[in-house]
């Protein structure tokens, strides 16, 4: 062959290898954007249609639409992955999570039939997690949101959401037909509440004179009233279970919520927490015995001081010893809700710790910089820009806010103020005791009187049997929401094994471990479950893997 045509040929061989390659790389890219116009197409389903102005979870539109839901995890199991980077495979399993966690509350919780607190519409408060905590319906009012005296545009919005309430709670009476006992008859509380909050509302809005508004307004009063009159004369029918079991609470962590633990392991987990968090409590209060006790503030201007300094002080330990990237928005997102004084008798077991020190408060309120993070530095991904449905967030946001809390202290937190060490001790003790009840109860081994009984008598120096009302938020909570109570202490532990994993990583290629790389790698990748978050972190994918592995549909 001449040399002119085998070089014609090498440039042919060249080309067509450009071509090649340039085609792969074009597959993995239109393959990658197949899964977000997927998830898009995806989130817009999962809103459902509306039925009389308010959105429809009758179960003749659940099973109507479940063939829709049907292709659309068909097309996301038909996506290869093989070729993609880890980021996009992690994205991939957000999807997947997210579908399981449709199937299962199709199939299994149904909070629309089992729980009337489901029907809850009137939110004053924002969730310190990237959404409400436990089921919650599409249509809710956002309270919070709204700026009082109200605008005419704002008259009209709060018009808009407020109409939904009447004709969700006749629908309400059509689907509760569970019979899961205390769910129905804690979720009367709720309701009660509700009712409450809009006559309050009334009460600001008189002064306007918006006719429309002010009918919307007594509409939905008198909705709610009847709605829970109507729960109660039901809730005396009621005489079933309220847990989902054993088998149905490892499938959900697991295949919802991406929790690489079972049943058993979680409770193994946190009685050792437990044990753990009591041993140290005692042994810090020998270290500290010869120290002066913490005194709790006694009005509003010594409580004044003291938020006022530990905020302070509680950045500047951030910023100046490098634990993480301290963004301008952090002193503003932790100004908003430093708290005001609450007079002794009326303090929850959180309450009670701030007015000795917030600090340990305010370190688990490392959720308000993730959520301003949200707002300030949206991830690139938009699998992860937005809360992600059914709570799967949890393990990371309330697992890393109960870390940190921990984390923090032992990195020198306190070394100028050791009885403080104290408080944390004792927020552990609280995390693990309420999720060790909150297991029991899922698995009908105790009812959720019982397991509020083993969250108070666990709980330090007493803390949690002066003010009731936290017992039963609490442990209603994570009934209605199957892996929530335990979460604080099992995404706790995912990360400390993360940052174990991370650290055993760099010190084998002879690496330097940073704490505050740590948290800005963990912060980029966003309020995700932890163990997608190792996987990002490490490329260690055994926790993922073996979740799939041992799928197995509903």
């Amino acid at each position: 062959m001449r040399a002119s045509s085998r070089l014609l040929s090498l440039e042919k061989i060249a080309f067509l290898s450009i071509v090649i390659i340039f085609s792969i790389c074009t597959v993995k890219a239109e393959t990658y954007q197949s899964l977000t116009q997927l998830h898009k197409q995806w989130r817009e389903f999962e809103q459902p249609p509306l039925f009389e102005g308010a959105p429809d979870y009758r179960s003749k539109t659940f099973d109507s639409r479940y063939q829709q839901f049907e292709a659309i995890r068909n097309q996301l199991v038909n996506i290869k992955t093989d070729q993609w980077s880890i980021p996009n495979k992690v994205d991939w399993y957000i999807l997947w999570a997210e579908l399981n966690g449709y199937e299962f509350n199709y199939k299994i919780l149904k909070p629309w039939q089992r729980d009337p607190a489901f029907y809850k519409s009137v939110w004053s408060y924002r969730s310190d997690v990237p959404a409400h905590e436990g089921p919650t319906h599409h249509g809710v009012t956002e309270l919070w949101t709204y700026q009082f005296p109200l605008s005419s545009t704002e008259q009209q919005r709060l018009i808009f959401d407020l109409q939904k309430i009447a004709p969700l709670n006749l629908q309400a009476r059509m689907n509760l037909t569970g019979n899961a006992a205390e769910l129905w008859i804690a979720g009367i509380r709720d309701i009660r509440q509700q009712t409450k909050a809009l006559i309050e509302l009334h009460k600001k809005l008189k002064p306007l004179s918006n006719a429309k508004l002010n009918k919307v307004v007594k509409q939905a009063i008198r909705s709610t009233k009847n709605f829970a009159k109507w729960l109660e004369v039901q809730g005396k029918l009621k005489d079933g279970p309220s847990g989902i079991g054993k088998e149905q609470y490892t499938w959900y962590i697991n295949n919802v919520h991406l929790v690489p633990l079972d049943w058993k392991d979680e409770v193994r987990l946190l009685k050792r927490e437990l044990d753990r968090s009591w041993s140290s409590l005692k042994l810090e209060e020998h270290r500290n015995r010869k120290l002066p006790q913490l005194k709790a503030a006694t009005n509003q201007a010594e409580y004044d001081v003291l938020k006022k300094r530990s905020e302070a002080n509680f950045i500047q330990f951030l910023d100046e010893q490098d634990i993480v990237t301290v963004a301008d928005y952090f002193k503003p997102a932790l100004a908003g809700h430093l708290g005001d004084f609450v007079p002794a008798e009326k303090r929850n077991f959180f309450l009670i710790g701030a007015h000795l020190d917030p600090t340990p408060l305010y370190s688990h309120f490392y959720h308000w910089f993730e959520l301003a993070r949200m707002k300030y530095e949206p991830n690139q991904s938009p699998l992860r820009r937005t809360a992600l449905l059914y709570n799967i967030f949890d393990s990371r946001n309330e697992g890393t806010a109960t870390a940190v809390e921990e984390m923090f202290m032992q990195a020198g937190l306190y070394d100028d103020n050791p009885r403080v060490r104290e408080i944390v001790w004792i927020m552990i003790a609280q995390r693990a005791a309420r999720g060790l009840g909150s297991l029991y109860a899922h698995a009908n081994e105790m009812t959720m009187e019982q397991a509020g009984q083993i969250h108070a008598d666990n709980t330090p120096r007493g803390w949690m049997k002066v003010e009731p009302e936290l017992l039963i938020f609490e442990q209603h909570l994570y009934m209605r929401q199957p892996g929530y109570g335990s979460s604080y202490v099992t995404g706790k532990y995912l990360l400390e094994r993360t940052m174990a994993d991370f650290a055993i990583q760099l010190e084998k290629r002879g690496q330097t471990f940073r704490i505050k790389d740590f948290f800005d790698r963990l912060n980029s990748i966003g309020n995700i479950p932890i163990a997608l978050s190792r996987w990002q972190m490490t490329g260690l994918d055994d926790e993922i893997k073996l979740i799939h592995k041992n799928f197995k549909p509903l």
